[in-house]
């Protein structure tokens, strides 16, 4: 008796595992395909710094995102990388209008866009130059949740003023920081 409940045991442990594995999804062929901008994205989001001193880039860039308004959430020196956040108010006018006029027009209000989570992940690396030179990357991405308290986005920023101005204050923080001002 205990023979046949060991048996049926393992046969019911083997159907269960045989339905987990079969109900899990398969990648789709593209998965892995880099888009058509993925480039352009990285150039976007990179600059060459003429220095090897990862931990000055990651302090400086630090103080950076800190005086955006931005809190530190992860530094780990060692593997030059920084996260951090900020939350922010995330209304859109327009968006609010075509709301208003939405229900003047059927008497039901949609939920518009009220608060959004923006993340930085700073990454510094030595460049593959040979040029005693590192690159910084920076990824924005941001959350964005309705009047409802739904999440109604996530995307990945690709503001170029953006982008910009971050690299500009970090060149300055870095020339400041290397020259000790």
């Amino acid at each position: 008796m205990k023979e046949f409940k060991l048996r049926l045991k393992q046969i019911f442990l083997l159907l269960l595992s045989l339905f987990v594995f079969s109900s899990c999804a398969s990648l789709p062929k593209d998965a892995f395909k880099l888009s058509a901008t993925s480039l352009q994205d990285r150039q976007l989001q990179s600059r060459k710094f003429t220095t090897l001193n990862s931990r000055m880039l990651l302090s400086a860039g630090a103080g950076v995102l800190q005086d955006m308004g931005y809190t530190i959430d992860e530094s780990n020196a060692v593997l030059g990388v920084l996260t951090a956040s900020k939350n922010a108010d995330a209304r859109d006018t327009g968006q609010i209008l075509g709301a208003i006029t939405v229900a003047l027009l059927t008497g039901v209000v949609p939920p518009t866009d009220k608060e959004q989570n923006i993340r930085i992940c700073l990454v510094i690396q030595e460049a593959l130059d040979k040029q005693k030179s590192s690159v910084a990357r920076i990824t924005i991405q941001r959350v964005i949740w309705n009047t409802e308290g739904h999440i109604s986005r996530v995307e990945s920023v690709h503001s170029p003023e953006l982008y910009q101005a971050f690299f500009d204050k970090l060149s300055k923080a870095t020339f400041l920081e290397a020259n000790q001002i």
